[in-house]
This record gives C-alpha cells, sequence and structure tokens, in this order.
C-alpha cells in the first residue's frame, strides 16, 4: 500500500552518508507507492472475485508476517488453520453467509490458541488469526455495501492522507513526540497533520461524489484517521515488543505487507464495529454510518 515512512520531527545531525541513505530509501518507497497503488485502486474498482482474491491475499501475508514477528511457525498446525479460515471466511462472505464469515473468524481464533495449548504464543497467534480475519470481512463488507467504491476508495484516501501528510508535517514542523517509548519518530504535530490532511481529502472526496451528509462523512474521516494512526501505533508496539524492525522485505523501500496496512486494517474494523454498532446488519455494516 502506498503511504509515507514514519513522521518525525527534523533529523537531529548525521553524516551526508545517512541524509543520502535516507533520501535514496524515500525514493524507493515512493517508487513502490507509484506501482502499488493504482493495482490497489484498480483491484477496489473491479470489486467482486478480483478484489475478493487480493483482500484474502493480502490477509494471508498479514497473518504470515504476524505469525513470524510473534514467533509461531508459519506451517504449523495453527498457522495453517489461520490461513485456512482467512480463505474460508473470505468466500462464506462472498457468497452471502456474513454470519458464517464471523463464526469461522472468532471460532478460527479460539481453535489457534487452543492448539497450543493455551499458551502465551498461542495466544498471539489466534489474536493474528482475528486481527486479520475481521480486516478481511471488514474491506469485503465495505466494497459490497450499496455504494462500496466510493467507501472503498474514500477510506483508502483517509488513511493515506494520514500517513503521507503524518510524514511531511512531522518532519516539517517536529515538536514533542506522540508516544516516544513506542515510536521514537512520531510528533504530535505529524499526527494533527495527517488528521487534518485526511479531513480536508476524505470530506473533498466525498463532496466531489455528490454526496449531501458531509458533516457525517469530514467526521467519519476524522475518526478513521485517528484509527489509521492508532493501528500503526499498534504494529509499532508489537514490533519493539518482539524487537523487529519491519515486518518482513516484501514490498521495497517499505518492509512488509503488515507495515504498510496497519493503519488500513485497523480504520476498515473500525468502520465496520462503528457501523454494527450504529445497527447496520452483518452483511452490510456500512449501512449503519447512514452516510446517505
Amino acid at each position: 500500500m502506498p503511504a509515507a515512512p514514519e513522521h518525525g520531527g527534523r533529523p537531529q545531525g548525521g553524516s551526508e552518508k545517512s541524509a543520502a541513505k535516507r533520501s535514496s530509501n524515500l525514493k524507493i518507497r515512493v517508487m513502490s507507492a507509484v506501482v502499488l497503488g493504482p493495482l490497489v485502486l484498480l483491484a477496489a474498482y473491479l470489486g467482486g472475485p478480483v478484489f475478493l482474491a487480493i483482500v484474502i491475499a493480502a490477509g494471508i501475508l498479514f497473518l504470515v508476517e504476524w505469525l513470524s514477528i510473534t514467533g509461531t511457525d508459519r506451517a504449523s498446525g495453527g498457522a495453517i488453520l489461520g490461513y485456512a479460515v482467512l480463505i474460508g471466511a473470505g468466500l462464506a462472505f462472498h457468497v452471502g453467509f456474513a454470519a458464517a464469515s464471523i463464526a469461522a473468524i472468532l471460532g478460527g481464533a479460539l481453535v489457534t490458541y487452543a492448539l497450543s495449548g493455551f499458551d502465551k504464543k498461542g495466544r498471539w497467534a489466534g489474536e493474528g488469526v482475528l486481527y486479520s480475519g475481521l480486516a478481511v470481512y471488514a474491506l469485503l463488507s465495505a466494497r459490497s455495501a450499496p455504494d462500496g467504491l466510493l467507501f472503498v476508495f474514500f477510506l483508502l484516501t483517509v488513511v493515506w492522507a494520514t500517513d503521507i501528510f503524518a510524514y511531511f508535517a512531522g518532519r516539517a514542523v517536529g515538536g514533542p513526540k506522540l508516544w516516544k517509548k513506542i515510536s521514537p519518530n512520531k510528533t504530535w504535530s505529524g499526527a494533527a497533520g495527517g488528521l487534518c490532511a485526511a479531513v480536508v481529502l476524505g470530506g473533498g472526496l466525498a463532496a466531489a461524489s455528490g454526496q449531501d451528509l458531509l458533516v457525517r462523512w469530514i467526521l467519519l474521516a476524522g475518526f478513521l484517521s485517528i484509527a489509521s494512526q492508532a493501528g500503526d501505533l499498534l504494529e509499532s508496539a508489537i514490533k519493539r515488543r518482539f524487537e523487529v524492525k519491519d515486518s518482513g522485505e516484501l514490498i521495497p523501500g517499505h518492509g512488509g505487507i503488515m507495515d504498510r496496512v496497519d493503519g488500513l486494517v485497523a480504520a476498515a474494523i473500525m468502520a465496520a464495529i462503528l457501523g454494527l454498532l450504529a445497527g447496520g446488519p452483518l452483511a452490510d455494516p456500512i449501512s449503519g454510518l447512514a452516510l446517505g
């Protein structure tokens, strides 16, 4: 997923060599984003089996990296069960069995935990199945909504705007750290910059598409931007807990799939939860948001 590096303040010194390395890494990230961004948008536009396949594949890669970070063998029985759960949950939702999809995710997470004898490593594995499974459900349910294409584009706009503008605002302004212990480069100025950009661009997309309830869209953009940043911090906390720098090396300059979709996963799940709490059905939680 296209996104900028972690946001932070101005570099405090450092050699020309390190500065050149940062510049080169940023260029690689930008080039990767230029390639991946249109592919993600195309999959969202096409929807149907194409979007289903992309979401399930991304969910499995996400789970693979989660298991690697938290110490579970990617070829263990619990891991294989987790992959099967994601495939089954995705297919179940695709053919119209939303309740079965959720049941598979919850049951699969519990069984994964049980297979380890309910130890700490198994708990992490079960949580990985739950988190990645809910992400698959949330993204598929968002795209299948009556205005699903618009909502997915809105979601991507909010998340990408948050990441990109948080990075540049943080570097330009600097200032107090957001949560130094977990992610030492992130700043409050970056978080605010990302939030403002998400509200402006997300609201702008809603306005350009002719939506009437713009205040709801703008408020939702702010909420999802915060959720996206929380998801980013969650992944940072997990990597710091297990002393891992990147979740993987799948994407040049970006690290692994978790490094790129942590914000999107959190925002999509929170959108689905909010919709369900507001009265949306399992098959279409976004309708509960009453966006028009």
